[in-house]
C-alpha cells in the first residue's frame, strides 16, 4: 500500500479478514495522526486515504473524526449539565466500551441535540420495558443522534479523554462528498462501530449494502481506543 497512511493493527484478538455468506473480505486499517478540531476532513482523507483506495473498495470513516472536523467536540468542563441531566444519567447502563449517556455532561448534550421531550419519552418508555427484560428502547426512540454521542473512556486518546463528541452532522452528504473526492469507483460509509455492534450513519450504499457492512465490521476489527485507526478499507479478498 502506498501513500502517507500506514496499515494499522487489528483490534486485539480480531482478524483482518472475515467471511460472510461465502465471500471473504479484507478489513484494512489505516493508521493516522490524531484528528484535531480545526482539521479539514477532505484534506485529511487526501493525506491518508486517497492513495490507498482502489476501485471496488469501500472506505469507512469513524463518525468521531467527522464530528471533530465539524466542530462538534466539546471539552467536558465547558458543558454545564442541568439537574435533569444529572438525574437521567444515573439510570443509563455503562459498559466497558463507552460511557454513552451515563454521565451528566453527555446526557446534557443529548438533551440539547435531541430535545428534552424526546429524551424524556425515550427514558419513560425504557423504564417500563426494561422492567419486562427488554433492552435498547431508549436509543431506539432517542435515535442516532443520541446513540452517537461519545464521552471519555479509559482508552480514549487525548485530548478526547476530556471531551464530549457529538454525532456527525449530515453524514450521508459527507459520504457522498468523500466518494467524489476519492476519484475511483469506491463507496464510502460513516460508521459508528464498537465492541457492542455498529450502525451506519450515512453512506453511498443502498440498505442491503449497509446491512452487509454492519455484518462485516460487527466484531470491531479496528478497535476504538489507542489503535489510531479512524479510517479503514473493506476490500473483496
Amino acid at each position: 500500500m502506498s501513500g502517507d497512511g500506514t496499515a494499522g493493527q487489528a483490534n486485539a484478538g480480531k482478524a483482518l479478514t472475515v467471511t460472510l455468506e461465502g465471500a471473504t473480505y479484507a478489513r484494512i486499517p489505516i493508521r493516522t495522526r490524531v484528528v484535531m478540531p480545526g482539521d479539514d476532513l477532505d484534506a485529511f482523507i487526501r493525506e491518508y486515504a486517497v492513495d490507498q483506495v482502489e476501485a471496488g473498495d469501500l472506505l469507512f470513516v469513524t463518525e468521531k473524526i467527522v464530528a471533530i472536523t465539524q466542530g462538534r467536540s466539546f471539552p467536558i468542563d465547558s458543558v454545564q449539565p442541568r439537574k435533569l441531566a444529572f438525574f437521567l444519567s444515573k439510570y443509563v447502563t455503562r459498559t466497558p466500551y463507552g460511557i454513552g449517556l451515563g454521565m451528566p455532561e453527555t446526557m446534557e448534550m443529548a438533551l440539547r441535540e435531541c430535545g428534552t421531550p424526546r429524551i424524556l419519552l425515550a427514558a419513560s418508555v425504557a423504564a417500563v420495558t426494561k422492567a419486562f427484560g427488554r433492552k435498547g428502547d431508549f436509543y431506539r426512540i432517542a435515535g442516532d443522534k443520541a446513540r452517537a454521542i461519545d464521552g471519555p473512556t479509559k482508552g480514549t486518546i487525548p485530548p478526547y479523554n476530556k471531551a464530549v463528541v457529538l454525532g456527525p452532522d449530515k453524514p450521508r452528504e459527507v459520504a457522498e462528498r468523500l466518494k467524489a473526492l476519492l476519484g475511483v469507483d469506491a463507496d464510502v460509509a460513516v460508521v459508528d462501530i464498537n465492541d457492542l455492534g455498529g450502525n451506519i450513519l450515512g453512506s453511498t450504499l443502498d440498505k442491503a449494502g449497509e446491512k452487509r457492512l454492519v455484518a462485516i465490521l460487527r466484531d470491531n476489527p479496528l478497535g476504538q481506543g489507542h489503535e489510531s485507526t479512524p479510517l479503514g478499507i473493506v476490500r473483496p479478498a
